[in-house]
């Protein structure tokens, strides 16, 4: 089974699906802790596999950011301290990674989020984002593709 790496609203950092159950999903922190714990369908739960970032043309797939990000940084977690750097700093470093960003739409919490998640999944060793994390079978994508 593909790794699902998953991002849910209101609780930080990002968990890795383990499990489905009948009305939830069991996932597993991506931390030092890796505890496990239930996910409900009132929680509002994401793939980063669903994800883009806006640009000025098209909006670019997550997966292609990251790996962007991981060719800047040759495969090394962000040598950028998001808690450090001023705004302007964050989208020059962005830049490099996605020259053609919507300025207006991405934020800089986007940008800091996005290095915050890229820095986890380094941590974990999952690095390999076009293979790894694309959609698993029974998530919406897969049933929409085939459904076409």
């Amino acid at each position: 089974m593909q790794k699902t790496i998953l991002a849910i609203a209101g609780k930080p950092g990002l968990y890795k699906l383990v499990s489905r159950g009948k009305n939830n999903l069991i996932v597993e922190a991506l931390d030092a802790t890796h505890k496990r714990q239930p996910a409900f369908g009132t929680d509002r739960i994401t793939s980063l596999a669903d994800i883009a970032m806006f640009t000025e043309t098209d909006d670019v797939p997550l997966m292609d950011v990251l790996d962007s990000l991981k060719k800047l940084e040759e495969g090394k977690k962000s040598s950028m301290d998001i808690k450090k750097a001023s705004g302007d700093e964050l989208r020059e470093y962005f830049a490099k990674v996605l020259p053609n960003f919507d300025r207006e739409r991405v934020h800089v919490s986007d940008i800091k989020k996005l290095l915050q998640w890229y820095n986890i999944l380094v941590d974990n060793g999952i690095t390999d984002f076009k293979e790894e994390m694309k959609p698993t079978e029974g998530d919406n994508i897969a049933d929409r593709e085939e459904a076409e």
